[in-house]
């Protein structure tokens, strides 16, 4: 009986151990990323970077009495590669790609070193939301970020000429009576289309709603941010050619950019609040029946 205490005290001890191992690294990882991050000046993934790591770091929390740690030889192995990278990558400041997708790369490694390939589904939570924070940018953005600012300036013409303005288009040109602008690839809103996307999945993961409709409401947020950003574009086509140059520098880099990027978070949380009421009414009246 005494051997029996003593092996099971040690396996006790050898596993808090392991976890106080697995948080620090955790931390460390998040907080590199976060100061890369901060230094890149970017502050609407660093924004989202704080968001998606708290939502990971919540849920992982919830759950810690359940977790099953356990890993094969392999799997830590594959787990200590991937931080690795991450660790030796982060030395030098690297690209906004890289920042955007190093989250989930740190989060699979910390997973694999954890639980193993077997117990990665206990995380597919955490795992799905640091995908969503970069992943889907970092491998879309490039091939379709053309495509978006052709239909910003589609869409900007045709707003412009419904409210009455004698404006034409060739290409991503925009040309007034007083000037031209060009709707170029930074002004297309696929960066902050595809922010409102990775946050409608964070959403999704956190209150999930019933229904097919959950697989549309990602698309839906990255429709509307689209839209959003364009009547940004109509305002700073208008500052443009009226040379108002103060206000067009404040809406283009500064801090306005930023205003349409929170307008369009608040319209996407109004339209996941009411969907979320209207699923609670749906099945409140499926209990009366």
């Amino acid at each position: 009986m005494k051997v029996t205490k003593a092996t099971h005290s040690t396996q006790l001890k050898s596993l808090i151990d392991s976890r106080f191992w697995l948080l620090g690294i955790a931390a460390g990882l998040i907080a590199i990323h976060l100061t890369l991050t901060w230094r890149a000046d970017d502050s609407n993934l660093l924004s989202s970077s704080f968001l998606f790591w708290l939502a990971a770091g919540w849920l992982v929390w919830e759950k810690r009495d359940s977790l099953n740690f356990q890993s094969g030889l392999f799997s830590s192995l594959a787990g200590i590669l991937l931080i690795a990278i991450v660790a030796i990558r982060s030395v030098s400041l690297p690209s906004i790609n890289f920042l955007n997708a190093s989250p989930f790369i740190s989060a699979l490694g910390l997973a694999l070193l954890a639980s193993g390939i077997v117990g990665l589904k206990q995380y597919w939570r955490e795992l799905t939301i640091l995908f969503a924070l970069g992943i889907p940018k970092v491998l879309l953005a490039p091939l379709i970020e053309t495509k978006i600012a052709l239909w910003t300036a589609q869409f900007s013409t045709f707003l412009l000429w419904y409210t009455g303005f004698d404006i034409s288009r060739e290409g991503r040109f925009l040309y007034m009576p007083t000037g031209a602008v060009e709707v170029d690839t930074a002004c297309s809103g696929v960066q902050s289309a595809f922010q409102l996307f990775s946050i409608a999945v964070l959403v999704l993961v956190m209150f999930p709603t019933n229904g097919v409709k959950r697989i549309f409401i990602p698309i839906l947020a990255f429709l509307l941010a689209f839209v959003v950003n364009t009547f940004r574009v109509v305002l700073m086509a208008l500052l443009a050619v009226s040379q108002n140059e103060g206000a067009f520098h404040f809406w283009h880099e500064g801090e306005g950019s930023l205003i349409f990027s929170v307008i369009s978070v608040l319209l996407f949380g109004l339209l996941y609040f009411g969907l979320l009421q209207q699923a609670d009414g749906e099945n409140q009246d499926a209990e009366k029946l």
